[in-house]
C-alpha cells in the first residue's frame, strides 16, 4: 500500500499542474481582463464627472490628454504610458507562459500573492471566509450521511412498504425542488418575509456575539445556522439516501446473502456484517465529490440568499470582477484537497473491505 500512496502523491503533480494549465490557457481567451476593467471604469458612463475627480481622481489624472490607449477596448482618451503601468501592475507586460511558470512556483511554496482589488493576501481572504465554508460544510457533511445512511438502509431492508413509499415521496421531492428557490420559500416562512420572524437573516452570528455566555454563544450559533442548513439538507441527503438504498438492495439480493441467511445468521448479522461493507463502497467512492461541493461549490446560492460570506461567494466574485489571484489560488488549494480526499476515500476503501489491493493494480 505505500508503494501505491507514493505513486498518487507523485501523479498529483502532473494532475495539478495539467489543471492548471488548462485554466490559465482558458483565461487568456477570456474577454474583461482586470486591466479592461480599470479601463472600463475610467471610460464608462461617469467619465469626466465625480467618479473620475473624486475618489478616483489619482487614476483620472494620470490617464493623459486625447491619444489612445493600445488595442484595448475602450481605452481611446487614455495614456498609452498609463495603460502599460496597468499592465506591468498587474503582471501582463511579461509572456504568458512565464507568467504560468513564475505562477506555478510560487504556489508550490503557497504563495499565492494579493488580490487585484482587495489590497489583501489571497491566504488572508480565503482563511477570513474558512469559517462561513466549514460551517455550512462540515455540518452538511455529518448530517446528510448521518441521515441519509441509516434511512437507505431502513428504506432498502423495506423496500415497498408503506414507510418506504411516503419517505421517497419525500426524497424525490427533495431532489427536485432547486435547493435556492426552498431557501427563498424558507425565508418567507420563518425569516421575517411575510409570515413568521423566528431566524435571522443575516451573517453567521449575531452582532452582540462576544457578549453572550458560551451556552448563548451556542445557540446564537445554530440559531443563525437553521435555515441555511435545511436549504442545503434537503437536497444533499435526498441523493445519498437513493444511492445507499439501491446499493444496499443490489447486494440483498446476491448469492452469498442467501448463504449467509441459509447458515442460520441473524438478519442484522447478515445486514451489517456482509451487506453493508459491499453496499458502501459506491457511497464511499462519492466521498471526494460530497466533500469539495459541500465545502466549496454546493453552498454558494445559500451564501447569497443568507448573505452569508463564504469560499464559494469569494471565488464567484473574484470570477466576476477578474481578480485572477482570487481564482487561481482557490483553483489550485481545492484541487489539491480534491486529489488528497480522492486518495483519502481510497484508503477508506480498502478499510471497509481488506480485500481490496491497489498494490495489485495499476494507478
Amino acid at each position: 500500500m505505500g508503494g501505491y500512496i507514493l505513486r498518487r502523491l507523485f501523479l498529483m503533480i502532473p494532475t495539478i499542474i495539467g489543471i492548471m494549465a488548462i485554466s490559465f490557457a482558458v483565461v487568456q481567451f477570456a474577454p474583461g481582463g482586470p486591466v479592461e476593467q480599470v479601463i472600463a471604469d475610467l471610460t464608462g458612463p461617469n467619465q469626466g464627472g465625480d467618479r473620475l475627480s473624486g475618489g478616483g481622481g489619482d487614476l483620472a489624472s494620470a490617464s493623459g490628454g486625447d491619444q489612445s490607449g493600445g488595442s484595448y477596448r475602450g481605452a481611446q482618451g487614455l495614456d498609452p504610458d498609463f495603460v502599460a503601468k496597468l499592465e506591468k501592475q498587474f503582471g501582463f507586460d511579461k509572456p504568458p507562459l512565464e507568467r504560468f511558470l513564475t505562477m506555478m512556483w510560487n504556489y508550490a511554496r503557497f504563495d499565492f500573492g494579493e488580490s487585484f482589488f482587495r489590497n489583501t493576501s489571497v491566504i488572508d481572504l480565503i482563511l477570513d471566509k474558512m469559517p462561513v465554508s466549514i460551517s455550512l460544510g462540515l455540518w452538511i457533511l455529518v448530517l446528510s450521511y448521518a441521515i441519509s445512511i441509516p434511512l437507505g438502509i431502513k428504506k432498502a431492508v423495506s423496500d415497498g412498504s408503506r414507510f418506504d413509499v411516503w419517505t421517497s415521496g419525500i426524497v424525490i421531492v427533495g431532489y427536485a425542488v432547486p435547493g435556492f428557490l426552498f431557501g427563498i420559500l424558507l425565508i418567507v416562512l420563518f425569516a421575517g418575509g411575510s409570515f413568521l420572524d423566528w431566524f435571522p437573516l443575516r451573517g453567521l452570528v449575531s452582532d452582540n456575539f462576544s457578549q453572550l455566555s458560551w451556552w448563548q454563544k451556542i445557540l446564537d450559533y445554530l440559531w443563525h445556522m437553521t435555515l441555511p442548513l435545511i436549504t442545503l439538507l434537503l437536497s444533499a441527503f435526498a441523493t445519498t439516501t437513493l444511492l445507499t438504498k439501491n446499493s444496499f438492495i443490489d447486494e440483498i439480493r446476491k448469492q452469498y446473502v442467501v448463504t449467509a441467511r441459509a447458515k442460520g445468521l441473524a438478519e442484522r448479522q447478515v445486514l451489517y456484517r456482509h451487506v453493508f461493507r459491499n453496499a458502501m463502497l459506491i457511497i464511499i467512492a462519492g466521498f471526494p465529490a460530497a466533500f469539495i461541493s459541500a465545502f466549496f461549490t454546493g453552498s454558494l446560492l445559500t451564501e447569497y440568499i443568507f448573505s452569508l460570506d463564504g469560499l464559494g461567494r469569494l471565488g464567484y466574485d473574484a470570477v466576476v470582477k477578474r481578480d485572477y489571484p482570487i481564482v487561481f489560488g482557490t483553483l489550485f488549494i481545492f484541487s489539491l484537497m480534491g486529489l488528497v480526499v480522492s486518495l483519502l476515500s481510497d484508503l477508506i476503501y480498502t478499510w471497509v473491505d481488506p480485500r481490496i489491493d491497489f498494490e495489485q493494480r495499476d494507478v
